[in-house]
């Protein structure tokens, strides 16, 4: 496994966006590359997509960037958890060709001012209360795509609202990739895998399992036939307890994120959440089930 960016310094080392490329320029031609970006602190969930992308394509790459223009001030971007080592281990076992380390630095030198914004998608839900967030997921989803030039690259569905934007993103722009998107992982108890459940205490934990809960029971509540979208909603916050602070729970069209008044059996929809337990701010969600 090839490793960029780990131990380089002194002003000799090549860029680290020149080493992609000539990395990318060595690929026999015809060969598929994908592309798998994280924010490191590799979980299940992350792993999934690098062996479904090793079982899809001839090259893997994945990058481990902490993205600082995603994160607002008072955000926890010192506070998100970092563990290189522990990483570099877990790629290696899955299989991944080449690690790229991200720097910030790098991706945005002096002088830096270029955004890239999806409208509508990114102003609600997680945009609301994070309205800085998806111009800064595009801007560094779109560098690396330059950087690489994959011919695919590959996203959780937990980050329902983030897989949407990037498809619509790379449809608009006529990027030459297939973005390839798959399901949200879960914990042996049912917690949405994300790096940020390590900053829960134990009691939080607890609390937290609240929020698949209360999704599991508006799908089942639909599949044994309730198509009212405010009785479901009005049902499930009521099983969640004063511990949790609920930022939103919707109901949804999948493709294009609005909220949905009423259900039918034609709809491709999923609920939605975004929730805080103590510091720790959560999101899950779940594609309804029509009834049969």
């Amino acid at each position: 496994m090839i490793i960029l960016g780990h131990d380089q310094s002194g002003s000799n080392a090549p860029s680290l966006i020149e080493a992609v490329r000539s990395w990318r320029g060595q690929l026999p031609a015809g060969e598929s590359l994908a592309l798998v970006p994280t924010m490191g602190a590799l979980h299940e969930g992350h792993l999934s997509l690098v062996r479904a992308a090793r079982e899809e394509c001839d090259q893997v790459a994945l990058t481990i960037f902490v993205n600082p223009t995603q994160f607002a001030p008072g955000e926890d971007l010192s506070e998100y958890p970092r563990t290189l080592k522990k990483d570099l281990e877990k790629a290696r076992k899955a299989g991944v060709d080449l690690v790229w380390l991200g720097q910030a630095e790098l991706l945005y030198p002096p002088g830096f001012s270029t955004e890239v914004i999806v409208p509508e998608l990114s102003e609600r839900l997680c945009g609301l209360s994070r309205p800085h967030h998806f111009g800064g997921v595009c801007i560094v989803v779109l560098k690396l795509f330059n950087i690489f030039q994959p011919t695919h690259a590959y996203f959780g569905e937990k980050d329902l609202q983030q897989v949407t934007i990037i498809e619509r993103m790379t449809r608009d722009l006529n990027l030459p990739l297939e973005i390839v998107s798959r399901p949200l992982v879960r914990e042996p108890d049912g917690l949405a895998m994300s790096s940020r459940n390590v900053r829960l205490s134990d009691e939080e934990r607890v609390t937290a399992l609240s929020l698949s809960t209360v999704l599991g029971q508006i799908v089942s509540s639909h599949a044994a036939g309730e198509m009212n979208v405010e009785k479901l909603l009005k049902d499930a916050r009521s099983l969640l307890p004063a511990e949790v602070s609920l930022e939103y729970l919707e109901i949804l069209d999948r493709s294009s994120l609005q909220p949905l008044q009423d259900l039918s059996e034609s709809q491709d929809a999923v609920t939605c959440l975004a929730a805080r337990v103590g510091e720790v701010r959560l999101i899950d969600n779940m594609a309804l089930v029509h009834p049969q």
